[in-house]
């Protein structure tokens, strides 16, 4: 997977928040075999996580996607991507401007306008936003080079509400890298969405509040494996009708005569 010019080798990325430990998150990061992470820099300012947590990130060896989770304006999100810029001497920046509260859907309208802005400002955009085509256009036309369509609410495990959207997604832009970022619940999840075609899929509640997170996250690294080998074999359609597996020619007859 080629990111930005950028090859990258898993196409699990993993988030940071919600751990209950700093060294649960860095065994969960070292199962998954991710080599991207997100942390929020508005959340973990915040929670007063200081130095110690910047380190354990970055002794992680991955490379550190920040977020702009928790803004709610265009202004917000370009002050943080910033700030973010500053302090991981990185251009690489998810973009999220939420529009509401209760489902945590992007304002695909603040999320083209900020993309637009902090493209030209040089950051790589990675936009969270909903499976709509006209928005995705906006997204590319503002400069960005990928997708990260919902999969469902965030955090809210849901899997995906609207798999023949992110089909639609697939081929109209056949050519895009499509992470789905959010709503993912479970393994079955996530292999279906790289089943639909997408690249790759962002998570992190799903393995960040598993009862084993670790473990969790090794089961999400295969299920994405799993889901990208049965895309790119080109699976079968289905039938509304069943289809004997077993072939009817040349089978042995029994013919049954009638005596006297």
């Amino acid at each position: 997977m080629r990111l930005y010019g950028t090859d990258v080798a898993s196409r699990l990325l993993l988030g940071t928040a919600q751990y209950p430990s700093p060294a649960v998150l860095a065994e969960a990061v070292k199962s998954s075999g991710t080599g991207i992470i997100t942390v929020s820099l508005r959340r973990e300012t915040a929670e007063g996580s200081g130095a110690g947590f910047w380190d354990g990130l970055r002794d992680t060896g991955c490379r550190i996607l920040p977020n702009t989770a928790g803004c709610h304006t265009v202004q917000e999100a370009v002050t943080t991507a910033h700030m973010a810029r500053e302090l991981f001497d990185t251009d690489w920046i998810k973009l999220e401007v939420i529009g509401h509260a209760d489902t945590l859907q992007p304002d695909v309208f603040g999320l083209v306008e900020a993309a637009r802005i902090l493209s030209a400002d040089g950051f790589k955009v990675f936009p969270y936003t909903t499976e709509d085509l006209v928005v995705g256009e906006r997204l590319l036309e503002a400069g960005c080079e990928l997708l990260m369509p919902w999969g469902a609410p965030i955090g809210s495990g849901q899997g995906l509400r609207n798999p023949d959207g992110l089909r639609a997604m697939r081929a109209h832009f056949a050519g895009v890298p499509l992470i789905v970022d959010a709503g993912i619940g479970r393994p079955s999840d996530a292999t279906q969405a790289m089943e639909l075609g997408m690249d790759a899929v962002l998570l992190n509640t799903a393995v960040a509040k598993a009862g084993d997170p670790a473990a969790m996250a090794r089961a999400m690294a295969l299920a994405v494996e799993a889901g990208r080998a049965g895309y790119l074999a080109d699976p079968m359609e289905r039938r509304d009708m069943a289809v004997p597996s077993t072939p009817v020619l040349g089978l042995a007859e029994l013919n049954m005569t009638e005596t006297a």
